[in-house]
């Protein structure tokens, strides 16, 4: 097993400015983001009173990222709940039950990550993208079939495409003109 690396200490003075001690250097929230994305430990203690602050400052990131535009991941109604539970009676066992279902949650991913790049192949969500893009293709090839039918009425339509070595195409077009001759000829004998 290996041996957990004890956690990076960040002190934060009273400038609001944060010290990785680890690293002997100033860094921002936004490079805290970054070492809890790659998995870093840390803990941020208050430089003055030696206050333990890395829950406060985890917040704070949160916050800054929510605040981005496009990267909300959490819901109004959540956020609402989440302010009902603070002096509830229910409030002790909220933070285990958040821990486990991000625990959870966490592994699930994992698992869907794992069935997408087995489904799909490597790169799992770029292939999904890939076969996206077949599918539109198909439905416009699928589509482009019935043109003949407003060519044979002089109408072109916009997914009229010249396409050169498309034999099999050429011949199914060919195919339905003739078809549809033949209908107009049997309703016409009728009339």
């Amino acid at each position: 097993m290996a041996e957990e690396k004890e956690p990076v200490t960040i002190k934060k003075y009273a400038n609001r400015r944060l010290y990785n001690t680890g690293t002997s250097t100033y860094v921002t929230l936004e490079d805290l983001a970054v070492m809890v994305k790659a998995g870093d430990n840390f803990v941020v203690f208050d430089a003055k009173s030696g206050e333990d602050i890395t829950r406060s400052v985890l917040a704070q990131i949160i916050f800054e990222q929510e605040g981005k535009e496009g990267q909300s991941l959490l819901p109004i109604a959540f956020l609402r709940q989440l302010i009902r539970f603070y002096g509830d009676s229910m409030q002790m066992l909220v933070p285990r039950f958040l821990e486990q279902s991000m625990q959870s949650l966490t592994s699930e991913q994992g698992k869907f990550r794992e069935q997408l790049t087995q489904a799909f192949g490597v790169g799992g969500f770029g292939t999904l993208e890939d076969q996206v893009r077949r599918n539109m293709e198909m439905f416009e090839k699928t589509f482009a079939m019935f043109a003949p039918f407003a060519r044979a009425q002089g109408n072109k339509t916009a997914t009229d495409k010249p396409q050169s070595g498309n034999g099999e195409m050429d011949d199914l077009k060919r195919q339905l003109d003739e078809m549809q001759k033949r209908i107009d000829k049997m309703g016409g004998g009728k009339e």
